[in-house]
């Protein structure tokens, strides 16, 4: 692996595709169409294919001496005034190894690699995040991605279309599973764990599984200057409970509760609030802590709405269950770290990824993280030592050969087709 070359794509990436305030490759936006051509440029000399499938994924292909596939995904789309790392770095260290394994096997390597840039990994635009993967994964629903809009009302029907991707054939680009054999991605931490443990890189246990819900309190509305405290139906009093119980609710499960929003009504100085509403995200590894923090934080909620003389009704926004990666890939990826860096950790994943939908789809896979300098990402600031890229461009060089061994020796014959 050469990551002098990793690092000279990425510095010319941010200077295409980003400005003061960060990168702004936002999926299905021109400045992410030039991203996209940009690394088809990158392409030319190689002896690979590239194609864009249904659902607008780009897949870049190696030959190798069997159909047997090992895969390396990552995103070259961002948030807006995003950071320079976010998913790009996941798809350019996946460059490097294709460029490495065809000069080391002279274009064909033990097994068929195959580099993917999942589209929209972010759902910055249309608030539908992982679409390329969970198509590729046949978890898409497409009856509700049809009613989304951005914040100008372009449907994402029209606005795919733009980019040559059929909205209704999305789900055929399941059909690229055939012969998957192993998943592997590379991410920066997002987070301050490795951080705050002065270690570079890590194996990456899976990732959180998610209930997220809307919490309404109602109360009734009433003069702020002239209703005795006794006599109020406060449905913020109630709402504003919640606060510190989902922390506790947190500590006590090991998991993480964030309340991301509260709109009140009549929202006006002179009333008492008649209605509250909260959005409340959970998230945890075990499947038995998540589904324990939901309950005690409904238990809470109907516990406050009767302390305060108010009702409460939840409604689901949206969940997902843990994802557990490989642990034969994890061993790998523990050995691939302690070759180049000496010493690692594994940690699980707060947000999602695309490598959690190739992972519910049966696809064997795992993650490695390497450092965030300031704990940060999703902002301009987000940053890596450069020392820290280059052992985690070297270190996920070292998986990659690990995992195309594994293959070879327990993918005999090519998996069974998929239907889509």
């Amino acid at each position: 692996m050469t990551p002098a070359r990793t690092l000279a794509d990425l510095e010319e990436l941010r200077a295409l595709t980003g400005d003061e305030n960060g990168a702004q490759r936002v999926a299905f936006t021109p400045t992410w169409a030039k991203a996209r051509a940009w690394l088809r440029q990158k392409l030319e000399g190689l002896p690979v294919t590239a194609h864009q499938d249904e659902a607008g994924n780009l897949w870049v292909t190696l030959r190798g001496g069997t159909q047997k596939e090992l895969w390396i995904g990552g995103h070259l789309d961002s948030v807006p005034n995003g950071g320079w790392l976010d998913g790009c770095l996941n798809v350019l260290a996946g460059l490097e190894i294709l460029r490495t394994m065809a000069e080391r096997y002279d274009g064909l390597p033990p097994v068929t690699l195959r580099l993917v840039d999942w589209a929209d990994e972010e759902g910055a635009r249309f608030g539908k995040s992982l679409w390329g993967s969970s198509a590729c994964a046949g978890t898409l629903n497409l009856e509700e991605a049809r009613k989304l809009r951005d914040k100008d009302g372009i449907p994402l029907p029209e606005a795919v279309a733009a980019h040559g991707i059929d909205f209704e054939s999305a789900l055929r680009c399941g059909r690229e599973r055939i012969d998957a054999a192993a998943y592997l991605e590379l991410h920066i931490e997002q987070g301050p764990v490795l951080l705050d443990l002065d270690l570079p890189l890590g194996t990456v246990l899976g990732t959180f599984g998610v209930e997220r819900h809307a919490i309404t309190f109602r109360g009734q509305a009433a003069h702020s200057g002239s209703t005795p405290m006794n006599r109020r139906r406060d449905a913020f009093l109630a709402a504003a409970r919640m606060s510190p119980e989902i922390y506790a609710i947190a500590e006590r499960h090991g998991g993480v509760c964030t309340i991301g929003s509260c709109t009140t009504k009549p929202g006006i100085v002179t009333s008492v609030v008649e209605e509250c509403r909260l959005t409340l995200d959970q998230r945890a590894l075990d499947a038995g802590a998540l589904a324990a923090m939901y309950r005690e934080a409904r238990e809470a909620s109907e516990r406050f709405a009767a302390e305060a003389n108010v009702s409460v009704a939840w409604e689901r926004i949206w969940n997902i269950e843990p994802i557990l990666f490989h642990e034969e890939l994890r061993q790998m990826c523990d050995e691939a770290i302690a070759e180049v860096a000496g010493r690692g950790m594994r940690l699980p994943s707060g947000p999602l990824h695309d490598a959690a939908e190739v992972a519910r789809s049966g696809i064997p896979t795992v993650m490695m993280f390497v450092q965030s300098l300031h704990g940060i990402s999703h902002n301009k600031i987000e940053d890596t030592k450069r020392e820290h890229l280059e052992l985690c461009v070297q270190a996920f060089g070292r998986l990659a050969e690990k995992a195309m061994a594994w293959v070879q020796a327990n993918f005999p014959e090519p998996r069974k087709p998929v239907p889509w």
